[in-house]
């Protein structure tokens, strides 16, 4: 009953902004195919779509208007295909003199981190393919009412969502669904939902600091863990019952210029976090506050653009039975340099788990062959074992995508 209702008011604001002036719509947006192969076993296909992305804007004296609908067409094995279509973003803006207004379903990106998200919690994550797709792919729009004051070099935001949009998990039979590690199979029921109603919003506030010298970012928010905590209801047979909880959570980032490299740094506490453990007569799981935060800094050397950041997820009052360690610790790093007029771009970006030592490594080329055509070619390498990306040892694949923009 609740999707209807966004999808109906999704609906009447596309509606509305026809009324204003179909005829000015910009369209623009994209069309391609992109296929991966796994280099173990029978080299099989894991991932193959076809899609097409249009986006439609329009804008007005004190208004603009954007609607971001897609649709992705998979083949099948049983020669059959499987048709999903989406709405990424559905928005309009409302400008007056030193405020603006955004209603509507919106992707809202905060921080400075590439790859990892730790002030960047707005927006829930579609992981069904991992960490591999673009992140405007990953980020889940939600519906929201999204208020920026402006002062100067100063920017108020707020933001509160009434729907509760969990992450999307890997879906059964996937290379990606990876079960928690229990001593016999369980019986997984479905979460508890997130009723809707105004008690359950969540609630997001951000102060931004635009300078010459650096830029500064603090943020709050009061919201739900998208990813849910998995409590023993049943120790025999074992029974699991997925259930959300509330975060608080305060933190920020900046960025500043030293000697021609970008420094950057992001950081949040967040209170309430549910963990797994091993003691499964208390259910399984214990609430615990933690830090995460980074270093980054990007520079150039001999016309290659580099990029590293130091990542560290820390328990500050740890409990031996919970299953993660107590610092969690993992680096980034971005090289890429450009060739022929900037036509050729090569690309090699990394995760790397210190406390396992695994790794994520994505090699790619990406060739604009005329305007608007680009065909990128690349790999996706996972090593460790265990880990994060150590876990998914076995789904080394190649990657091909062809993508025309207009």
């Amino acid at each position: 009953m609740k999707h209807r209702i966004f999808l109906t008011f999704w609906l009447l604001l596309l509606a509305g902004a026809a009324a204003i002036g179909a005829q000015d719509l910009l369209f623009t947006g994209s069309a391609g195919s992109h296929t991966t192969m796994l280099l173990a076993g029978y080299y099989e296909y894991p991932f193959i779509r076809n899609s097409f992305d249009l986006n439609m804007e329009h804008s007005g004296d004190n208004i603009r208007f954007k609607a971001n609908p897609h649709i992705y067409l998979y083949p099948r094995q049983d020669y059959g295909e499987e048709l999903e279509m989406g709405l990424r973003e559905l928005y309009l803006d409302i400008y007056f003199d030193s405020l603006d207004l955004r209603i509507g379903k919106q992707q809202i990106i905060w921080g400075k981190a590439d790859g990892v998200f730790i002030t960047d919690i707005v927006s829930p994550k579609d992981l069904r393919q991992f960490l591999l797709p673009d992140f405007d792919e990953i980020r889940i729009g939600v519906t929201a009412l999204k208020a920026d004051l402006y002062f100067g070099d100063t920017t108020l935001e707020a933001v509160v969502v009434p729907l509760f949009t969990p992450t999307r998990a890997p879906e059964a039979g996937s290379i990606w669904l990876v079960t928690p590690d229990f001593p016999v199979t369980p019986t997984v029921n479905s979460a508890l939902e997130v009723d809707m109603k105004a008690a359950n919003s969540e609630i997001f506030a951000k102060y931004s600091y635009l300078g010459s010298r650096f830029d500064l970012e603090l943020m709050a928010g009061y919201m739900w863990d998208d990813e849910p905590a998995l409590y023993i209801t049943n120790a025999g047979p074992l029974e699991i019952t997925p259930e959300y909880h509330r975060l608080i959570l305060g933190g920020g980032s900046f960025s500043t210029t030293l000697a021609g490299a970008v420094l950057r740094g992001e950081g949040a506490y967040y209170s309430g976090k549910y963990f797994r453990t091993s003691d499964m007569a208390a259910g399984g799981v214990i609430e615990k506050d933690y830090v995460n935060y980074l270093g980054g800094i990007d520079f150039t050397l001999l016309g290659i653009n580099l990029s590293a950041q130091f990542i560290q997820q820390a328990i500050p009052n740890y409990d031996n039975v919970i299953v993660d360690d107590q610092f969690e610790n993992m680096m980034t790093l971005l090289i890429s340099d450009t060739f022929f007029r900037d036509t050729l771009r090569l690309e090699l970006f990394s995760y790397l788990g210190l406390n396992n030592m695994d790794s994520l490594i994505r090699p790619r080329i990406i060739y604009d062959i005329r305007d608007g055509l680009e065909l990128q070619i690349g790999a996706n390498i996972f090593s460790g074992g265990k880990g994060d990306f150590g876990q998914y040892d076995d789904n080394d694949m190649l990657t091909v995508k062809v993508e025309y923009t207009f």
